[in-house]
């Protein structure tokens, strides 16, 4: 049972996401305040993971080199401001390879418990589409959605009982700080 975990979706949670993808660095622009409320969690004591479906890789959009430039320049900022994310964990596949690790399949955490040797049963899962709640729901993660990237669209088009325990935020930051409040630990 973890509660020092948190996973974060990154498209629509940490940087602003496109319909035509995020395909290198440059496209790569953190959302206001994400960049922040990893640091906060971080100083607060949390281990940050990122899970996160990448199919532009198999649409031929970008390699895993751009990919890996794309993560470093994330971390980069984060570490900039005293914040570190630990590990991220991506699905390169598309939504018809039928894969064990595009969410809302389970096998990016199921990676996540192998690589930290713990559960992800009751860790906070913010994300911002209805594959990111089913993910989290499947491992007995706590969901969180943020209002962000995809976030609205899927709280307007999800069903309003599957939302019924899953707090909403406006961003990263809000929820970070829910969190961090819940928890009662300092930032």
């Amino acid at each position: 049972m973890s509660t020092n975990l948190i996973i974060l979706d990154r498209d629509g949670v940490i940087n602003y996401d496109s319909d035509s993808y995020i395909k290198n660095e440059d496209e790569w622009i953190a959302l206001p305040g994400s960049i922040e409320a990893i640091c906060h969690l971080t100083k607060a004591g949390f281990t940050i993971c990122v899970a996160t479906n990448q199919s532009g890789l198999a649409r031929g959009l970008f390699n895993e080199f751009e990919l890996a430039r794309m993560h470093e320049f994330m971390r980069t900022q984060v570490e900039e401001q005293g914040g570190k994310i630990e590990a991220i964990f991506y699905c390169p596949h598309g939504p018809d390879d039928g894969c064990e690790c595009r969410k809302p399949a389970t096998g990016m955490l199921e990676q996540i418990e192998k690589q930290f040797s713990q559960s992800v049963q009751n860790a906070w899962f913010i994300g911002d589409t209805e594959k990111d709640i089913d993910a989290a729901l499947a491992k007995q993660c706590k969901p969180i959605l943020v209002l962000t990237g995809k976030g609205s669209l899927t709280k307007s088009s999800i069903n309003p009982a599957k939302l019924s325990d899953v707090p909403v935020f406006d961003d990263l930051f809000a929820a970070a700080m829910f969190v961090i409040a819940d928890t009662g630990l300092q930032s």
